[in-house]
């Protein structure tokens, strides 16, 4: 496989593909998204993915249509993910070319393993990427040792500060709610109360700013959430 290999998850719920991405890529997989089957086309164009993690109910074209038509073109594996109860639906994805399905609601940590179990029988298991550290500029962080160090110093994180730090520095300049955070960091862990969210970021900011009531990378979009700058 090529560094360029990834899973493309396509999915309408922003939670569903945030939490399915956070997964895959704890497993060393490099993911890409897509809201709608348009998209997912637009995507598949540019680069086909190794496999497709595929939302049977998508608005314009729909997930079984969305097979069918690239099964006239690629025998990229697909894995469906149906909300529906009848089998109807997951025979004819299955008659159409699908891999494997899952039905909503599912554990995470399945999608992983459907992943994993579905690339070894299409012997197309892609190169595990490891993350390369990350220096943003008083910041150094190293995903690996899952270290960060402050103009040279080490800086002592909890697990789910150095998550969120990370996260935030791999989409600089994106803007996140509190409720996407709690999808992407805390993922299926219930009963999160999203005031978590910013309770971590005020400790993120004592330790990594200069001055916390003037961030220099966790900025405050007011009404809307957080974004992280990189200059």
């Amino acid at each position: 496989m090529t560094a360029n290999s990834y899973i493309l998850v396509v999915d309408d719920e922003d939670t569903i593909r945030e939490v399915v991405r956070r997964y895959l890529e704890r497993e060393g997989f490099a993911v890409k998204e897509a809201a709608d089957g348009y998209e997912a086309l637009d995507i598949i164009g540019l680069a086909p993915p190794t496999l497709i993690v595929l939302d049977l109910m998508l608005p314009g074209i729909d997930g079984l249509t969305l097979t069918q038509h690239l099964r006239q073109d690629h025998q990229i594996p697909i894995i469906m993910l149906t909300a529906k109860g009848e089998s109807s639906d997951r025979i004819r994805g299955l008659d159409l070319g699908a891999d494997d399905y899952i039905t909503k609601p599912f554990n995470p940590q399945e999608v992983v393993s459907r992943v994993r179990a579905v690339l070894r029988r299409t012997g197309s298991t892609p190169e595990p990427i490891s993350p390369q550290p990350i220096q943003v500029g008083r910041l150094d962080i190293d995903p690996i040792a899952r270290n960060l160090d402050v103009d040279g110093q080490s800086i002592s994180l909890t697990a789910k500060e150095f998550d969120l730090l990370l996260y935030f520095a791999q989409h600089p300049q994106q803007v996140f709610t509190r409720s996407q955070l709690l999808a992407h960091i805390w993922g299926d862990e219930l009963y999160i109360d999203p005031s978590t969210v910013t309770v971590h970021i005020r400790r993120l900011r004592e330790k990594i700013e200069v001055n916390p009531s003037q961030p220099q990378y966790i900025h405050t979009v007011w009404g809307v959430g957080y974004k992280f700058l990189s200059k």
